[in-house]
């Protein structure tokens, strides 16, 4: 399929002169996110505003156009484990549906097909690779999980494609936080009587996750090293099977999704202590966030739309226009609703700056840990 696209270039309904190019100032500022919050963008030590001279052309980004052909968004299936598992079918299953309401208005604002292509292997690396080699004319795109394809930067010793330069930011598509779980017998109504537990008995108490490496073990050490908590990792083949192991008490506590462990909840099988994300959550209002205990714990399943390394940046703002337009519709915002996920707002460079202090981050955590995958 890639090999169709090679060969292409970007249509453009306007060529200008280059006479209508001109210098320009600008300013340089620091990139803050909107969504994720602030403090998960990249550090700003950097002074506030640097002026420098760019080259830009006056063509408005509305002019370009995609008549070539279909523009197709590759949908990288990540597993929550190393080895694919029984959630990697809910996990993709999301991530298309989220992916296709994108694609649906994306086709209405540009005038082409957009589809949707599944891609799975190797934790969702096969699918990236493909994308890294493809032309960069803004014909293939993916669609992919943030957190996992930054992790894979460290987890993984070696990897076609370089997780920090071969990928272009369009657009932050979409979050989702993680639950904290446990299982009443804890005797905890909230985090903070639960870390009292936990610290009182150091290493008494394990919790469960999909499996070595993946995104709810890994959260969980990151949880341990800043709340400063001993807890004894077993590791299941799926996030279905973790959270069993909690409403079983065999563990004490694990990450689950809001469909997962929601219903769960309401009928007192478990206690929810807190969502990943640094601020509440809008379809679990009453869970506080875990950063209200465990200050700057901030995290999620978010989802991001890139291109290959090197795409003009004039068809990546066109790109990034299309995709805000799209999750601003109503029908999308139906459907992300109903997937219990929220919609994003950052910009390229705001994308970007997230991007690199995630690399950063989760590298600590799996040098913490030790792991690594040939």
């Amino acid at each position: 399929m890639f090999a169709a696209f090679s060969l292409r270039t970007p249509s453009f309904a306007l060529i200008e002169p280059a006479a209508s190019m001109t210098w320009r100032i600008v300013s340089s500022m620091c990139a803050r996110p909107a969504w994720p919050t602030p403090a998960s963008a990249a550090d700003c030590s950097a002074p506030a505003a640097t002026s420098f001279m760019v080259f830009t052309s006056s063509r408005d980004v509305a002019e370009i156009s995609f008549d070539v052909a279909p523009i197709s968004i590759v949908v990288e299936a990540i597993c929550v484990a190393v080895a694919c598992c029984s959630f990697a079918v809910a996990a993709i299953s999301v991530t298309d549906v989220l992916t296709r309401a994108v694609a649906l208005q994306m086709s209405e604002s540009l005038g082409q097909q957009v589809v949707v292509e599944n891609r799975p292997g190797a934790g969702g690396t096969i699918g990236i690779a493909a994308v890294t080699k493809a032309a960069p004319d803004g014909y293939t795109l993916v669609m992919t999980d943030v957190p996992s394809h930054a992790i894979s930067a460290s987890l993984y010793a070696k990897l076609p494609y370089d997780v920090a330069k071969d990928l272009e930011p369009i657009a932050m598509a979409a979050g989702s936080p993680m639950v904290l779980a446990t299982h009443p017998g804890m005797n905890a109504r909230n985090l903070a009587e639960f870390l009292q537990v936990v610290r009182a008995s150091p290493g008494k108490y394990a919790y469960a996750s999909s499996g070595n490496g993946s995104i709810t073990h890994l959260a969980m050490e990151r949880l341990k090293r800043m709340a400063g908590i001993e807890l004894t990792h077993i590791p299941f083949k799926g996030t279905v099977p973790a959270i069993q192991s909690v409403l079983a008490a065999d563990t004490a506590m694990g990450f689950g999704t809001i469909p997962g462990v929601a219903s769960h909840a309401k009928a007192g099988k478990l206690a929810l202590l807190g969502v990943s994300f640094s601020r509440r959550f809008s379809q679990l209002p009453d869970v506080p966030p875990i950063a209200e205990q465990v200050p700057g714990y901030d995290m999620g399943f978010y989802t991001a739309l890139f291109a290959p390394a090197k795409t003009p940046k004039d068809v990546i703002d066109r790109l990034h226009a299309d995709t805000m337009k799209a999750l601003a519709h109503p029908k999308t915002r139906e459907i992300y609703a109903n997937s219990a996920a929220e919609p994003g707002t950052m910009s390229p460079a705001e994308l970007q700056a997230y991007v690199t202090r995630e690399i950063r981050d989760w590298a600590e955590v799996v040098r913490a840990t030790g792991l690594k995958i040939d």
